[in-house]
């Protein structure tokens, strides 16, 4: 199991380069980030100086080592446009998203299994037949466009909600939470749902057909002649049999919510790190837009790191595989 974790971690690392590496070359090339920072009466000579102190004289090789050192030590140096240190803007910005993607992922899992199960054990119910259809509508519309139809329905006309921000939000030394507030979660409902109905929808259908495929094995017709009560049967034997390939794509969907949520945000004008790239690609701000590449990247070799192990808590017959030498 130590060297199972140990290759996934190298594995880890080697991706985390290629994001970066990638990250900061496109990056290059995206616009002049002196343009965004002095004025159109700066002169030439202003101008030079400024991108000498920047270090973007330097060569694309000299930049990358120097930027891959600084986020070793947690340093992503210093904002163009703001003037500040990348990593406090991320660490301002991090909790709006993380709150908004751990609700919206927590809505897509318990929801989508929930009703992945009664509709894989009442395939012909009429009830079944909707839901799916629902579904359908949830895979079909882009995320920008669910998210104008609640704010127009439950921001415009009814007014129950409101239609952008944050609300209002406790802080915890840097951390900031709208959670323990009513306004929080008003401000919450919306985006949640809106960023959890793609993954929700896609947990439903995988959940009905893995159901449905169990149900026909063998061992489940010998658990029904042992005796076994159908609640025990369905939740004690094909739903633990179905959660392999649950978790695998929960993990990349929740991985999917965070990186995904900058539509999710920039409709709901929700102060995450979402909002906060595309601010950053509109200035020209180079340093936010490949920090925050590498924390999603990050989010997401974790999560996968994550799911790798929770197979072996699901599944005991994985552990033999990951244990013998290859």
């Amino acid at each position: 199991m130590i060297v199972f974790l140990l290759r996934r971690l190298l594995q880890s690392l080697a991706v985390m380069l290629a994001v970066a590496l990638i990250a900061f070359t496109l990056f290059r090339f995206v616009g002049d980030p002196i343009n965004g920072m002095v004025g159109q009466d700066a002169t030439q000579a202003e101008r030079d100086a400024l991108r000498q102190n920047l270090g973007l004289n330097d060569s694309v090789v000299v930049q990358f080592g120097r930027f891959v050192g600084r986020t070793v030590r947690g340093e992503f140096g210093l904002s163009y446009q703001l003037a500040r240190p990348v990593n406090q803007i991320i660490l301002e910005k991090m909790p709006a998203t993380l709150e908004l993607s751990l609700v919206a992922g927590l809505i897509a899992l318990l929801v989508g299994v929930a009703l992945g199960v009664f509709t894989g054990l009442r395939p012909r119910a009429a009830s079944s037949r909707f839901l799916l259809a629902v579904s359908l509508v949830g895979v079909s519309l882009p995320t920008f466009l669910i998210g104008i139809l609640l704010i127009l329905v439950f921001a415009v006309w009814l007014r129950w909600l409101p239609s952008y921000g944050r609300g209002t939000t406790e802080q915890f030394g840097w951390w900031t939470t709208g959670l323990l507030t009513i306004d929080g979660w008003r401000s919450l409902i919306m985006p949640a749902f809106t960023l959890a109905l793609y993954p929700m929808t896609l947990i439903i259908r995988l959940v009905r057909a893995e159901m449905l495929e169990v149900l026909r094995t063998d061992y489940i017709r010998f658990a029904r002649a042992r005796g076994l009560t159908t609640r025990a049967i369905h939740f004690g034997h094909a739903l633990k049999n179905t959660l392999v390939p649950v978790i695998t794509v929960a993990g990349l969907q929740f991985g999917s919510v965070i990186a995904f949520a900058i539509i999710t945000e920039t409709v709901f004008q929700w102060p995450g790190m979402g909002l906060l790239f595309v601010q950053a690609v509109q200035n020209v701000d180079i340093p936010i837009m490949a920090a925050y590449l590498l924390v999603v990247s990050l989010i997401f070799v974790t999560i996968n790191l994550i799911v790798d192990i929770l197979y072996t808590v699901v599944d005991p017959r994985l552990r033999s595989t990951i244990q013998r030498p290859a």
